[in-house]
């Protein structure tokens, strides 16, 4: 819980580094151009046969306007029309993945990501949606989770209207900041009253719950001015938050090159923006999932983590890691049974594919025994904070200390330093350890060398 994260400024100095997020592993960095569709068709018969329960992605991936800190795979156009063409790959995408699946196979997740998926207009949304009900199984009774991401600057009571009437249930705002000089220094003007309505519309439609994602770290960001974002966002009750820390990376995404980088918070600003951000929300009754997520007590997220049900897919923090996850559209990821694949992240190679009759899939992995020995041990830190030796020895026949003695030195000296508590059976993240989960998680991270590192964010 969110009390039980300790503030070690020290300890996070020197644990804060680069590293995955580990939404899979193996990581998408590790992915290889040795998976293509006849791979995928393979892992989809498989999850056929077994009637597995499905997580779908839909990747839509255009914006009308540009915010500098984005590292999306977006598409930033003022053309409304050039989604057409689109739309119509994306739908041929899905019928060649249904005729490989079986209709009793519920869709248990849904996700619209981008890019802005509301830059679609009404017809093209329940187009969309409609060709998602005839090639899979939605449900219809609202059991499922099914979300969609909203920019309040593309949304109205209208278009959420339209939303719930086509079944979602779920919806995640993006804010990032409310000062105007910190909006402006980013191309993101966005009012208080814009994400306000867009948050009474979720709650007088019943949306079953609402997320809000922040930034701290972004030009002109001062602790005072963050503290006020946060104080007022606390006030709309989002049911989850997540606070991530910007990642200056403008050798890699390119609209990051319009950010100075004189305008930047120090490190020590940084820290006190995150320090003070925590205190808040723990005043107002939020706790900490994982890393830079935080939800009320009644959500699911934090009841799933109570029961030890919390999962992590490429969707982030789930309930509905045990689903086979299909991406579609351009750059979207699949993880089916031990199979990870990617479309093509260009959008006219994505497009070509479907135009031949093909999938777009250019890159994956298949998991090995190793993979998935130490992806269960990841996942058991990034959601748990905590593995068992027993359980893992059992599932993978195996001895845990004999397995990783490499790691032991490591893991001795996290131990002393107060991350972790390392039992003789067991391995805990302690209060101080919480925020740099990350950071332990990587010791069992077998493909990650240093060059790759400044690849990632850090951790805090």
């Amino acid at each position: 819980m969110l009390e039980s994260i300790h503030w070690d400024a020290d300890l996070i100095r020197r644990y804060d580094q680069a590293g995955p997020r580990y939404t899979s592993y193996p990581t998408a960095m590790q992915f290889h151009p040795g998976v293509g569709p006849f791979e995928l068709f393979h892992a989809l018969r498989d999850s056929r046969k077994a009637r597995r329960a499905l997580s779908l992605y839909l990747h839509i991936p255009f914006c009308a306007h540009v915010c500098y800190y984005c590292a999306c795979n977006k598409v930033v156009t003022k053309d409304r029309s050039r989604s057409a063409p689109y739309l119509q790959r994306l739908i041929h995408e899905m019928s060649i993945i249904g005729r490989h699946l079986d209709h009793d196979q519920v869709v248990e997740q849904l996700h619209f990501g981008g890019g802005t998926p509301t830059f679609l207009d009404h017809a093209q949304l329940r187009q969309l949606m409609a060709e998602l009900r005839r090639n899979f199984n939605l449900l219809d009774d609202d059991r499922a989770d099914y979300s969609i991401e909203i920019d309040p600057r593309e949304a109205d009571w209208a278009t959420m209207g339209l939303l719930r009437e086509l079944g979602f249930n779920r919806v995640s705002l993006g804010v990032q900041d409310l000062d105007p000089e910190v909006q402006r220094a980013v191309n993101r003007l966005q009012t208080l009253e814009e994400t306000r309505a867009i948050v009474d519309a979720a709650r007088t439609l019943q949306f079953r719950s609402l997320n809000i994602d922040l930034i701290y770290g972004l030009p002109k960001q001062t602790p005072a001015s963050f503290a006020r974002t946060v104080d007022e966002v606390i006030a709309l009750q989002p049911d989850r938050l997540s606070v991530f820390n910007y990642a200056h990376l403008p050798e890699r995404f390119m609209p990051q090159r319009r950010i100075n980088p004189a305008e930047l918070p120090s490190p020590a600003d940084k820290l006190s923006m995150l320090e003070t951000t925590i205190q808040q929300l723990q005043a107002a009754g939020y706790r900490h999932i994982g890393m830079d997520h935080f939800a009320l007590p009644d959500d699911d997220l934090a009841m799933a983590q109570e029961d030890g049900r919390l999962q992590r897919n490429f969707q982030g923090y789930t309930t509905h890691g045990h689903c086979d996850l299909i991406g579609l559209g351009v750059s979207a990821i699949s993880h089916v049974g031990s199979l990870y694949c990617q479309n093509d992240s260009n959008l006219v190679q994505y497009q070509n594919h479907l135009d031949t009759g093909q999938l777009a899939v250019c890159r994956g992995l298949h998991s090995s025994v190793d993979d998935e020995v130490r992806a269960a041990v990841i996942h058991g830190l990034m959601c748990d904070y905590r593995v068992d030796f027993s359980a893992i020895e059992a599932r993978f026949e195996l001895y845990f200390p004999s397995y990783f003695a490499d790691l032991w030195p490591q893991l001795q000296s996290m131990a002393s330093d107060g991350l972790i508590a390392l039992g003789e059976r067991s391995i805990r993240v302690l209060p101080a350890g919480r925020l740099l989960v990350r950071a332990v998680a990587m010791l069992f991270d077998g493909y990650l060398i240093q060059q790759e590192r400044p690849r990632y964010s850090r951790v805090i």
